[in-house]
């Protein structure tokens, strides 16, 4: 029995994108919501955001969209790469969902908060060992007070799988089922008590539940990761020989200065040949004979 990778597009999508149930039970998991803010029903929404003005032309697709039944706005996407324009775009999305909400009729105070979940495939917070980022507008002076409008959170799952987890069962599970399967089936052939969304995400994966042509575009996904890393990688590769070159360039540069510097003030002092200081700073009898 081989498991499909639920971070490929077509497997995320199918799990979260068709089963209220399961996606419930993943965003309670994983969203910061404040004590009696469960969310407990859900509507799937269109997933293209459409610029309402004509002049721009910036369409974005994400991978799942839906609201409760109190009207807020949860937008969830897969990002196996990280940009720093990636953000920029996750904000520029939330902010076009929230906007929207202000339809004829309706007053500011009926506009619902929007929730935007990224799970992110690499590390991007080098300096922090927190896979868990929330971002909210604070007063910046006193933190507490906040405005609860537009909520950005990023998730880091390779951070997850090395760190010592005390978060609440159900995150470490759907965590798990991300970036840890081999754990999480572990658990279930051990009989451990799994939640039924999770068995029913688990069970999703399983290959037998796609057609060839599914599985087709499975592999076909895969392999524009991998083409993407290796573009990547060679992009990496060329940009520190670029550096390496300029460090050389710059250290040879600093040599030059230097022995044109020891061999002017040999020149000053009179007690050696041009040939002599030419062979003692690596100059040539040219150059020691223009100082």
């Amino acid at each position: 029995m081989r498991y499909l990778d639920p971070k490929n597009d077509l497997i995320f999508k199918r799990v979260f994108g068709e089963h209220p149930k399961i996606t419930i039970s993943f965003l309670n998991a994983l969203l910061p919501l404040e004590p009696g803010q469960k969310i407990l029903e859900i509507e799937y929404l269109q997933t293209e955001l459409v610029p309402d003005t004509p002049a721009i032309v910036k369409n974005s697709i994400v991978d799942v969209r839906c609201k409760d039944t109190l009207g807020r706005q949860f937008i969830v996407e897969m990002q196996m790469f990280w940009s720093n324009a990636f953000m920029n775009r996750v904000f520029y999305n939330a902010s076009k969902v929230f906007v929207r909400q202000l339809k004829k009729g309706i007053k500011y105070k009926k506009i619902m908060p929007v929730y935007a979940l990224s799970l992110v495939n690499e590390n991007f917070e080098k300096d922090i060992d927190d896979y868990y980022h929330h971002y909210q507008m604070r007063h910046q002076k006193h933190s507490s007070k906040k405005i609860d409008a537009i909520h950005l959170i990023f998730i880091e799952l390779p951070k997850f799988t090395y760190k010592n987890h005390s978060e609440k069962k159900l995150t470490v599970l759907w965590l798990r089922y991300l970036s840890e399967m081999d754990k999480l089936m572990s658990m279930k052939e051990e009989k451990f008590s799994l939640p039924p969304e999770i068995l029913e995400a688990m069970e999703l994966t399983n290959e037998s539940n796609y057609t060839p042509e599914q599985l087709l575009a499975y592999d076909k996904y895969l392999d524009a990761i991998r083409t993407e890393e290796m573009f990547r990688e060679d992009a990496e590769e060329r940009e520190a020989l670029r550096e390496a070159r300029g460090e050389a360039r710059g250290e040879a540069k600093g040599e030059r200065k230097k022995a044109l510097m020891t061999a002017k003030n040999l020149k000053v002092l009179g007690l050696l040949s041009n040939k002599q200081i030419a062979d003692a700073t690596g100059l040539t009898m040219e150059e020691v004979e223009e100082l």
